[in-house]
């Protein structure tokens, strides 16, 4: 029954809420609403589906969403078609008012309170959508959000694809973990519609994933976000949105996700993140993605180019910070290193940086480095460089950093010289050692000018420099060249280089931890994630052919070794598994012949089918399709394809879990081993 119908029902054994002729007295619920009638509230309570759709508890109170209620009952239509209850108008507004009006803002687009379930199947198809409403669709939405029944089962390992064996669940892993014993600990692939497969999901690996990645389409026009709608924006942020929402559950306590876009939307999804996620906003990095060379110069005059993409990080209650942060190694030598230290060895560097490392420093550790630097004598690297005389610049780079040990640079402290000049006695050497009160070792040379406010004395190595944080600009990973071949497969568009999921991965996981990417392309984070001994759940709704995900997984079983392969923690050689899986489709698999088809010899053919297998929309009348179907024949091709998708029932376009022993779905005792296991029936 319809959310409205059962409150009509409801609404209606109250005779004050009914007219002589049977009609519900709106006005008059209305009114008893804004007033928070007692009559009204016991009614609705009353009802079970009522009670769950306008009543929260707080404190074991039931209290009445009384603005929803409200906004339910002023709705011009209730019956069977969803649409949005905002105007045709993209803006920021709150409570009603535009963001002009108030200091406090929330972004508002068309369709923000409905369901996009987005179904392409190919990169570069364009395709009306549907939208369920939230509130007058509720009874579509939770069909559309069940669990969906599993199919197309197989195992894949380096000896190749073996029929499903049944889900693995390593109870020392999950224990290992902190998760319960009987989680799956298979790494899985997943096709199907990302949405529909969030929430089936939910069932097996609610708050149990530590990271999740994606990188959505970014609504330019040129990639697949190609839903052919007036209000492409409105669109892309409803279809972000409702699997945000969705893939917030699967995150554990102190997990974090990581969206990556471009500035065509990263303004508007940094709003709509900091919805969902509740303002526990982390970072936004920038990533550096091109380089300023070739077509993109030759525009540079009419803006600035592109080069950068973001990457938006959001934190969930329970994250403490990051395990550890990969730092890269500088490419340039910084022209401030001028300064050649001669009689200093490696070894002894060596333990001048184990006694920098101490927590706390005190005299002895003074003494100890004053030692070792009593023989240290101080000289102008240029002078040195010249003595060297260099064949190129490439051999001088070479020897600047391996012997970035003995090079320094000086900086200005006011603190320090104040710490020095206090010193009863200046040891007699170019360089010294002082340690702060709060028990900090620093190196400083002995000959700096003292007249001065804020001296440079202070030492700091060329070799504690080479190595930076990359912060929120990462600008030292390669994303051109061999970037195309990693994992064995290409995607023209939008391929991510595996170094910026390395690091990400590295930055938030550890081994054995759990990795989503829903929108999984070619595979890149399910490739790194497997290389790096994480375990990975990868979703994938459109078709990449010879460059999917299961085939870029597949070589990266058996020894790929471009990417990370080689990085020192990492030394891929090959091996492991992982289950691939398909969410079992019904009308989708019509959908996709509908698509296919070239002509309307076809798409008779296939409106045969739907009339015999299919299930059709309630209120399709067969009989008034057949006779109309000459007047079908003088449509488009593309009119002929959008009406006949038009009559398929889209809350079946998959199979519902509620319908596994459904005879009028002819589930296989495959498929119903498949999915009892995954979600633990019996």
């Amino acid at each position: 029954m319809k959310l409205f119908e059962t409150l009509e029902q409801q609404l209606k054994k109250e005779p004050n809420f009914v007219t002589d002729n049977g009609e519900l007295k709106k006005w008059v619920v209305l009114n008893k609403a804004q007033n928070f009638d007692e009559e009204l509230i016991e009614l609705l309570l009353a009802n079970e589906t009522l009670k769950e759709k306008f009543f929260v508890k707080v404190k074991d109170v039931l209290v009445l969403k009384q603005n929803l209620f409200i906004e339910f009952l002023e709705q011009k239509n209730y019956l069977n078609d969803s649409y949005t209850k905002y105007k045709n108008k993209v803006g920021l507004t709150i409570d009603g008012k535009y963001f002009k009006q108030r200091n406090e803002v929330a972004l508002v687009w068309p369709f923000k309170d409905c369901i996009l379930e987005g179904g392409q199947t190919k990169e570069e198809q364009k395709r009306e959508e549907i939208f369920f409403n939230e509130i007058l669709a509720q009874d579509e939405i939770t069909q559309l959000l069940e669990p969906k029944v599993l199919t197309n089962a197989k195992r894949i390992d380096k000896d190749g694809e073996h029929p499903f064996n049944g889900f693995k669940r390593d109870a020392e892993l999950n224990r290992k973990r902190g998760l319960p014993e009987d989680t799956i600990t298979d790494n899985l692939i997943i096709k199907g519609n990302n949405l529909l497969a969030l929430h089936t999901l939910k069932e097996e690996f609610a708050g149990k994933v530590k990271l999740i990645y994606i990188d959505p389409p970014y609504n330019t026009g040129n990639d697949s976000f190609g839903y052919n709608d007036s209000f492409n924006r409105s669109t892309w942020l409803t279809f972000m949105r409702n699997r945000l929402y969705a893939a917030k559950t699967l995150l554990s306590k102190d997990g974090i996700i990581c969206v990556q876009c471009d500035d065509n939307e990263n303004a508007y999804l940094k709003i709509l993140m900091d919805e969902v996620f509740e303002n526990r906003f982390l970072n936004n990095v920038a990533v550096k993605m091109s380089e300023a060379s070739g077509v993109k110069m030759n525009h540079a005059k009419g803006r600035f180019p592109k080069l950068k993409e973001f990457i938006l990080m959001y934190k969930m209650p329970n994250f403490k910070g990051f395990i550890t942060v990969d730092k890269y190694e500088q490419k340039e030598w910084d022209p401030e290193n001028n300064i050649f230290i001669e009689d200093l060895t490696e070894e002894q560097r060596s333990e001048l940086i184990e006694l920098e490392a101490k927590e706390i420093n005190d005299q002895t550790d003074v003494n100890k480095a004053n030692e070792i630097l009593k023989k240290a004598k101080k000289i102008s690297l240029a002078t040195k460089l010249k003595d060297l005389e260099f064949e190129n610049e490439d051999e001088k780079s070479e020897w600047l950093f391996k012997n970035s040990y003995r090079i320094i640079k000086t900086a200005g402290s006011s603190s320090l010289a104040t710490l020095v000049k206090s010193l009863d006695k200046v040891p007699k050497q170019d360089i010294a050692a002082a340690v702060s009160k709060k028990g900090v070792l620093f190196f400083y040379i002995t000959d700096f000018n003292r007249e001065t406010k804020q001296p440079r004395l202070q030492v700091i190595f060329a070799d504690s420099n080479i190595f930076k944080n990359p912060c929120d600009f990462w600008q030292d990973i390669k994303t051109t060249g061999a970037i195309a071949e990693e994992g064995g497969v290409k995607l023209s568009n939008g391929k991510k280089p595996e170094k910026i999921l390395y690091r990400l991965i590295k930055m938030i996981t550890n081994e054995g931890d759990v990795v989503l990417d829903y929108h999984l392309g070619s595979g890149t984070t399910a490739a790194v994630a497997h290389k790096m001994k994480r375990q990975f759940i990868g979703v994938e709704q459109l078709n990449y052919g010879e460059n999917d995900s299961v085939v870029r997984l597949k070589n990266v079983i058996n020894g790929d070794n471009s990417g990370i392969s080689t990085e020192e923690d990492v030394q891929w050689k090959g091996g492991g598994e992982f289950v691939y899986l398909e969410l079992k489709k019904y009308n989708q698999t019509f959908i996709e012949q509908i698509e296919e088809a070239k002509d309307t010899k076809t798409l008779l053919q296939i409106w045969e089918q739907m009339k015999a297998k299919s299930f059709l929309n309630y209120n399709v009348d067969i009989k008034k399709q057949n006779e109309h179907l000459e007047e079908f024949k003088t449509l488009s091709l593309a009119e002929q394809k959008q009406h006949l998708c038009e009559l398929l029932d889209k809350n079946q376009l998959y199979v519902n879990l509620s319908s596994l022993n459904d005879t009028d779905f002819a589930c296989t005792e495959e498929e119903k081993k498949v999915t009892k296991d995954f979600y633990r029936m019996k």
